[in-house]
């Protein structure tokens, strides 16, 4: 039993699951939070055998209808581990019963290896290795769009394959709306003008992550992608509006507003957005001519989800990161608005 119990975790409960799910345990275990946002809560789990998984939860507070999904999250893993070459983490064990420890969650392996949250982070790799992660990243990408989503047993994974767009416009105005704590009359508008001129589909459906980027992944000692994380988003949509939210996150140095503070893109040897973008449409074969749209819509999204952020703070809700500062988190939310709506003009 974990000596200092950690929130989410009811280590007495968990550490019997445990022992009589997953093969190999033994206890006692210890239980880490990894530092995340406000969304769902993943720990480091290690036995007295110093063997490792990760565990996966929804948050211990303000948790949105529809989002959370661990059971959506353990359904792709499987699928993807057990019929692609997508890397993923083993998919180990699933608890349904929120009587164990609050809520249900999911066990999958601990993939040790390379996160890149930062600048800092992204230096370490030297130039070849910039640009083996950055090939490495555009690759797994186009890989997992590519997915059979029939044959691998996840073609019901949206109610409609179509209207992916629409459907994300929808949602996350339905998020904000649910948490709403103040008005923001510039999310309301960007939302209109953005509804008012989504740019035809010219892709098939495909199987989207959501939030793909460098620290939703681990990298490998080659410096190449050994597992892709944090599937909570995924759905069925089109594959050029799920790149070009991940090439937001790809900073280029002199950017007015950044999505990260620090994004690992910024560290010498790795290629700029335009070329990253570049190679996207040559390996995929598709057209990122809607990619003007698609940066105000992903500052525009961005914002809802920096702003449901905010609400859950307000709320008591830290889902494993820092404190900081109430008011920052909702400033940042209006900057990324600003910079929706002065991209905006001229485009929808």
């Amino acid at each position: 039993m974990s000596a200092n119990p950690t929130p989410g975790i009811e280590p007495g409960n968990v550490t019997e699951w445990l022992a009589a799910n997953v093969e190999g345990c033994r206890p006692p275990v210890s239980f880490e939070l990894v530092a995340a946002g406000g969304s769902n809560l993943t720990y480091r789990v290690t036995d007295a055998a110093a063997n490792t998984w990760a565990l996966r939860r929804p948050p211990v507070t303000a948790v949105l209808a529809t989002a959370h999904d661990v059971a959506r999250e353990w359904r792709i893993l499987e699928a993807l581990g057990a019929h692609t070459d997508v890397p993923v983490p083993a998919a180990v064990a699933r608890c349904e019963d929120p009587g164990v420890t609050g809520g249900p969650f999911y066990v999958m392996g601990f993939v040790d290896g390379l996160v890149l949250r930062d600048a800092t982070d992204g230096a370490t790799l030297g130039s070849r290795g910039c640009e083996v992660a950055t090939d490495s990243l555009i690759d797994v990408q186009v890989r997992f769009h590519a997915v059979d989503l029939d044959a691998v047993g996840l073609g019901d994974l949206a109610r409609n394959r179509t209207g992916y767009v629409e459907r994300q416009l929808h949602r996350w105005m339905t998020q904000v709306e649910r948490g709403r704590v103040r008005d923001l009359p510039a999310l309301d508008d960007l939302h209109a003008r953005l509804s008012d001129t989504i740019p035809p589909v010219k892709s098939e459906p495909a199987l989207a992550h959501g939030d793909y980027r460098f620290d939703n992944c681990v990298l490998g000692p080659d410096r190449r992608v050994a597992a892709v994380l944090d599937w909570e988003l995924c759905t069925i949509g089109d594959p050029v509006a799920d790149f070009c939210w991940s090439l937001m996150y790809w900073a280029d140095p002199g950017d007015p507003v950044p999505f990260l503070d620090s994004s690992p893109t910024l560290a010498p040897g790795f290629p700029r957005r335009a070329d990253v973008a570049a190679r996207y449409e040559e390996r995929a074969g598709r057209s990122l001519d809607a990619l003007p749209w698609f940066t105000v819509f992903s500052y525009w999204k961005m914002a809802c989800i920096v702003e449901g952020v905010h609400a859950r703070r307000l709320k008591g809700a830290r889902g494993g990161a820092a404190g900081g500062d109430v008011g920052a988190i909702a400033r940042r939310a209006e900057r990324f608005l600003d910079h929706a709506a002065a991209v905006a003009d001229g485009v929808c």
